[in-house]
C-alpha cells in the first residue's frame, strides 16, 4: 500500500510502519487486550509488514483456539494476533484473519 496514492490504511503506533489496509476490515466488533487493558480491535482478511510469531493454544472469550502473535516488522511492536485454529464450528471463519488491537494502531 502505498501512502502517496491516498489509500487509507493503518500502521503500527510505535514506529508509523504501515500494516493494513481499510478495505481489508471484516469486521471492527472484537475485543483486544493491550498494556494498558482491553480495548477494541479490528478483524482483517490479512496484514502487510509483520510478522508472525510460532503459534500458541489459548482459550478466549469465544472458545478455544490456536492463535499466533503478530508483531510490527519494522519495531516488533506487539500489534494484535493471528487465528490458525479455532474448535468451535461457529469461529471457523476467523481461521487464517489478523486481530489487530486499535490501541496499537492509527489510521493513515
Amino acid at each position: 500500500m502505498d501512502k502517496s496514492v491516498g489509500l487509507r490504511g493503518y500502521c503500527c503506533f510505535n514506529c508509523r510502519n504501515i500494516v493494513a489496509d481499510h478495505n481489508d476490515i471484516i469486521n471492527k466488533e472484537f475485543l483486544g487486550i493491550h498494556e494498558k487493558g482491553r480495548g477494541r480491535a479490528f478483524l482483517f482478511s490479512h496484514a502487510i509488514n509483520v510478522v508472525e510469531e510460532p503459534p500458541y493454544y489459548i482459550i478466549m472469550i469465544t472458545g478455544p483456539h490456536v492463535v499466533s502473535d503478530i508483531l510490527c516488522a519494522e519495531c516488533g511492536k506487539n500489534l494484535g494476533w493471528k487465528y490458525q485454529r479455532s474448535f468451535r464450528e461457529v469461529n471457523k471463519y476467523k481461521e487464517g484473519k489478523i486481530v489487530l488491537v486499535k490501541y496499537n494502531i492509527i489510521k493513515v
